[in-house]
């Protein structure tokens, strides 16, 4: 390396780890060694493998990972500053226009894979709320003859959603909208519903972390003065959106389980299952419409 490359570059790996490492953590970063690496690696260009091959006393230019830190400094979700995010078999764009998809939400996928086993069997899917597309795309990629209709109010993230239709090779079998819930979808049926409403109580959008409080859309995360208001809505559809023996999977909040039975029994729906996350928390509630309703 020449002299002039040293002037230029600045600092080890391990200093700038080090740097890093102080500023996440007093940011009260979790982990925040593990995200100043990330970070680094990301800004320098490499794979976690590569990174691991390099000497701590390598020097590296400085930008853009001080940019980097910076953005996560103020709590920007690091999704934001990579611009991708896994999910499922899935590698998402991400943009401030939705949520950051979250390993949590996957438990839908396994609710659907066991309610639905036929995988080659063709089907009608919907995903209300879709933000990303990840719950529809990851669905579609485990239903290779089926297809799907994703809708979201605001704009912007149907365009990124069909953006990661494309990214996944699935955009021949994807659709994604903008509109009200089904509003604009009238008289059609589908066989799956998947659906990550807004369940946060609005009370209690103060108390999320900042990563969620100051950077992504709120929302579609306040679910009005109880965190219900989205499910009354969407239970009330169901009975004129799901197709016979159809099924409908719905990501919950902590605690309302029994609240969501409520309103599902109002709406003329049963609930088939609530399972649990892999943290143990209650996240996917499996719904379909009574038979006496639907006969």
């Amino acid at each position: 390396m020449t002299r002039a490359e040293n002037n230029q570059t600045g600092q080890t790996l391990e200093q700038l780890l080090a740097l890093g490492t102080q500023q996440l953590a007093k940011a009260g970063i979790e982990s925040p060694r593990r995200e100043a690496r990330l970070l680094l690696t990301y800004a320098l260009g490499l794979t976690p493998e590569q990174m691991l091959s390099r000497s701590p006393r390598d020097l590296v230019p400085e930008q853009p990972f001080l940019a980097y830190l910076a953005r996560r400094a103020v709590r920007e979700p690091m999704a934001f500053i990579t611009g991708s995010k896994g999910f499922w078999t899935l590698d998402l764009a991400v943009s401030p226009a939705t949520l950051v998809p979250r390993g949590d939400s996957e438990t839908l996928l396994s609710c659907l894979l066991d309610y639905c086993p036929e995988t080659q069997s063709p089907k009608a899917m919907l995903d209300l709320g879709t933000g990303t597309g990840c719950l529809l795309l990851a669905a579609l990629a485990e239903y290779p003859h089926s297809w799907g209709i994703g809708v979201d109010i605001n704009p912007d993230a149907a365009v990124l959603a069909q953006g990661n239709a494309r990214r996944c090779g699935l955009a021949d079998r994807a659709l994604f909208m903008a509109g009200v819930w089904d509003n604009a979808l009238q008289g059609q049926r589908f066989d799956v519903v998947l659906s990550n409403p807004p369940y946060i109580p609005t009370a209690d959008l103060a108390e999320l972390m900042p990563e969620v409080r100051l950077h992504e859309p709120l929302a579609a995360l306040d679910g009005g003065d109880d965190g219900m208001a989205a499910y009354r809505v969407l239970c009330a559809r169901m009975p004129h959106v799901l197709a016979q023996d159809g099924v409908a999977i719905f990501e919950i909040g902590i605690g309302q389980g029994e609240d969501l039975r409520a309103v599902a029994a109002e709406a003329g729906l049963e609930v088939l299952e609530i399972r649990s996350d892999f943290g143990d928390v209650p996240r996917a509630a499996v719904l379909r419409v009574c038979r006496e309703v639907s006969a």
